[in-house]
């Protein structure tokens, strides 16, 4: 099967990428992209920043180049409800943003996950209030791409999966305000991460420190759970 997966941050394929071969760069016009071989599946991983309209245009890119018979959104989530666990899974049932729902395909694993709503923002729910009127409206996850490529899939009549990995926890409020830094190419500016975190070292760079730990811990428990992924 050829599966074209879409991604904000390469960041997020780390994991995938130890159990895939073959990998090659392509050209795109897009951040990041690589063809490898996984297991049976010819794929397709492209990385083009935050943002719907940033994976949608990925997707958009990657199939005038690759003929995909389905499309996953992946990467990181901020978990809605309390049940997720860092580095836990999560499989869309559907991706809801704003009034809008796109059906998502559930999929066969040996690994635990958790079914559920995704809900697609246009900012980071830095907010343990924001992540409970989340929840409190269905959802039990959030992140900022899926329904971009959800809108290419049904556009392209391709199967669509949104496959998760939990970054932050339902109760946690970030201390640093990632959507001040978030700029419009769908990347964070590091310069205003650091005048921010100079300003309150105590609080903001242990946030940062534990957030890049949980992202490599959540990659590759990502990686794991699409290496063995039944589409």
């Amino acid at each position: 099967m050829r599966l074209l997966f879409i991604a904000a941050d390469r960041m997020e394929f780390a994991g995938l990428l130890r159990h895939a071969a073959g990998a090659r760069a392509v050209r795109l016009g897009v951040d990041w992209a690589r063809t490898v071989r996984l297991g049976a599946h010819e794929a397709l991983l492209a990385a083009n920043g935050a943002g719907a309209a940033r994976a949608g245009s990925a997707a958009v890119a990657a199939l005038n180049a690759f003929p995909a018979e389905a499309i996953v959104s992946t990467g990181f989530c901020g978990a809605v409800d309390p049940i997720l666990e860092l580095a836990g899974v999560v499989v869309a049932t559907c991706v809801a943003v704003g009034h809008r729902r796109y059906p998502a395909l559930p999929v066969a694993s040996p690994w635990a996950f958790q079914p559920g709503l995704v809900r697609t923002l246009d900012h980071v729910a830095q907010t343990a209030e924001e992540k409970e009127e989340l929840r409190a409206a269905g959802a039990c996850a959030v992140e900022m791409e899926a329904a971009g490529v959800a809108v290419c899939a049904q556009a392209a009549g391709l199967p669509f999966y949104c496959i998760r990995a939990v970054t932050d926890l339902a109760g946690e409020t970030m201390a640093n305000d990632f959507n001040r830094a978030l700029r419009p190419d769908g990347h964070f500016d590091t310069m205003v991460v650091l005048g921010s975190l100079l300003r309150h070292p105590a609080a903001r760079l242990p946030e940062l420190v534990r957030l890049r730990s949980r992202c490599v811990r959540a990659s590759r428990a990502l990686g794991d759970f699409l290496a063995d992924c039944g589409f």
